[in-house]
């Protein structure tokens, strides 16, 4: 009999999570709000960084492009260029990433951890 894992990192394999990152940044760029703290910035360089964040928030180990752990650097929206988000347009920013994992039917307590593994990158 075969039985499928119930934690996450086992359930969700690197382009499940690649996709669920995609659908996440897909919801901020329809937001008419937080759309423009994606103008100038490197989608894909973003994707990656959320993706290795995510990775490791649910049991995978964050690594760069060069093989060494990703760092997590600034704030990943925005940048120097706008005014960092509001309290408001972090939390919306989080709710569109519980609604793209929620989509994977991943557990409560392991969107809120992703959500935590990430909220650091919406920081000013």
């Amino acid at each position: 009999m075969a039985t499928c894992s119930r934690e996450p990192c086992d359930r969700l394999g690197p382009v499940a999570l690649r996709a669920a990152v995609h659908r996440w940044l897909r919801l901020i760029a329809a937001d008419a709000e937080l759309a423009p703290y994606l103008i100038g910035v490197d989608r894909q360089r973003l994707a990656a960084l959320f993706t290795a964040r995510l990775g490791a928030a649910l049991g995978g180990v964050r690594r760069g492009s060069d093989g060494d752990p990703a760092d997590a650097g600034g704030p990943a929206l925005g940048g120097s260029r706008r005014p960092p988000l509001t309290g408001e347009q972090r939390w919306r920013v989080l709710d569109y990433l519980a609604a793209a994992l929620w989509a994977l039917d991943l557990p409560a307590a392991t969107v809120v951890d992703a959500q935590r593994a990430v909220a650091g990158l919406l920081r000013a």
